[in-house]
């Protein structure tokens, strides 16, 4: 049996809400100028702007995404944070542009809502 077939629903709570503050505060970080949050790549030859808190954020969230789904349902702002992650080329507003826009959404509560796609 997989370990996340037997996660309690207390357990995935805990989890959705230490993401959601790890997120708050590495938003607030790329919004003030830090990159890497959204998987912006990084200088191979100035390893100390390597930011591992939002390698390992991707990671829980890709990991709660899949535990969730298999529960059937789904976290929005996990959902919305990949979204994001995922988001590469010309139309990308730039890491800090897209923080301070995604603290907005999730300050006024549209994470999740029945949106239009956001204009990034």
């Amino acid at each position: 049996m997989d370990l996340r077939d037997a996660m309690e629903p207390d357990r995935i709570e805990t989890l959705s809400r230490v993401f959601g503050e790890q997120l708050l505060a590495l938003l607030d970080a790329c919004a003030r100028g830090r990159k890497g949050l959204f998987g912006e790549p990084i200088e191979l030859d100035e390893p100390e702007k390597s930011w591992p808190e939002a390698a390992q954020l991707r990671e829980l969230a890709l990991a709660l995404q899949n535990i969730v789904a298999q529960q059937g349902e789904r976290n929005a702002l996990v959902d919305e944070f990949l979204d994001l992650c995922s988001m590469h080329g010309e139309s990308h507003p730039g890491e800090r542009r897209l923080a301070r826009m995604f603290l907005e959404r999730i300050e006024r509560g549209e994470v999740g809502a029945a949106t239009e796609r956001p204009p990034w």
